[in-house]
């Protein structure tokens, strides 16, 4: 998002947050209703380009809203839409590329607020890896054919049970609306928001072998300083990386053995 939207959505962040801080609130309530408008607007455009037209006025778009909305959500969720409808954004899509993001924040929050965001960041990353790995399940996945129910009840008959409840519920939202995205990516981009959520960035690490519990501390440990922010390890066991390690945060890749680029942070720190 670029000018206008960019702004309007730090605003929208920053008013879920107070929401969802609140024990009054039910995240994943809420969740599940910014999700529902997503939907409508996606589907509807000519609804969401009248509450993006620059030439009404925010209140009039906000009423509108309200009129639209207010006897299909809680007035929590109608209240945070409207807010959302009174500024501007530079492109009708971007005000529902921000409501499906907070609808996932929102997931993301009730997870945190059970101690199971950590769970579901793990279950997200090696779901990914699965998806990658296992064409056939990619295909049934992304099969514009098949019907929304079908993908739903694989999906329960592979994590159902297995996973967080958190987890099947972000997953499944994006098989069913993945809005112009491939799986994989809409995949990534639920790993980095579960990250986000504690100010946290991802590492992908792959080994040759599994890391025991010193090394991934350690490793962690030099990430967290060398980057300045708390690091989360998403581990993954690849046989062809032949005695060493593979890091990649964000696009930067750093390759070598563990203890190469251990010793190599210490260098870095002391310098």
């Amino acid at each position: 998002m670029h000018g206008a939207s960019r702004e309007a959505f730090a605003a929208a962040r920053e008013r879920l947050d107070a929401l969802t801080d609140s024990t009054s609130v039910d995240a994943g309530s809420l969740a599940d209703e910014l999700a529902a408008v997503t939907a409508l607007l996606h589907r509807e455009v000519s609804l969401r380009r009248v509450l993006t037209d620059p030439a009404q006025s925010g209140e009039a778009k906000a009423e509108l809203a309200q009129r639209l909305l207010g006897t299909q959500v809680s007035g929590t969720a109608v209240d945070l839409v409207a807010g959302m409808v009174r500024t501007r954004w530079s492109r009708s899509r971007d005000l529902v590329d921000a409501l499906e993001e907070l609808a996932s924040t929102a997931d993301l929050t009730a997870a945190q607020k059970r101690g199971r965001l950590d769970n579901v960041e793990d279950e997200l990353f090696r779901f990914g890896r699965i998806v990658a790995s296992n064409t056939e399940l990619r295909a049934a996945l992304t099969n514009a054919s098949a019907t929304t129910a079908a993908k739903g009840e694989l999906l329960r008959s592979l994590l159902g049970g297995r996973a967080d409840a958190t987890t099947e519920r972000l997953v499944t939202r994006l098989v069913a609306a993945p809005r112009g995205r491939s799986l994989e990516s809409g995949l990534e981009s639920l790993s980095k928001l579960a990250a986000d959520r504690r100010d946290r960035m991802v590492a992908v690490v792959t080994s040759a072998v599994p890391l025991s519990d010193t090394q991934k501390q350690r490793l962690g440990a030099a990430l967290a300083k060398l980057y300045g922010r708390p690091m989360h390890l998403n581990l993954d066991v690849d046989p062809e990386v032949v005695g060493g390690v593979r890091v990649q945060v964000g696009d930067e890749v750093i390759n070598g053995s563990i203890a190469d680029r251990l010793e190599d942070a210490g260098r870095r720190m002391a310098s």
